[in-house]
């Protein structure tokens, strides 16, 4: 019998904060402003890894642009 492995689509907002190395509420609070986008199901929030990639590369560039 052959294993199956499902790769998730969407991350939670702890496992988000634990990818960028930010504090929970840090990043509840960035999602709730709009920085990160999200999506609600149900209660909770969810965030699609190509979000987390429009972050970060929207802070770096931000970031290089002040260093120049």
């Amino acid at each position: 019998m052959s294993t199956v492995t499902i790769t998730p689509k969407w991350h939670t907002t702890a496992e988000v904060a634990a990818m960028l190395g930010f504090g929970l509420s840090k990043t509840k609070t960035l999602v709730l402003t709009g920085e990160i986008r999200s999506v609600k199901i149900g209660r909770n929030r969810r965030i699609l890894p190509a979000w987390v990639d429009e972050y970060v590369q929207r802070v770096t560039a931000d970031a290089e642009r002040w260093a120049a």
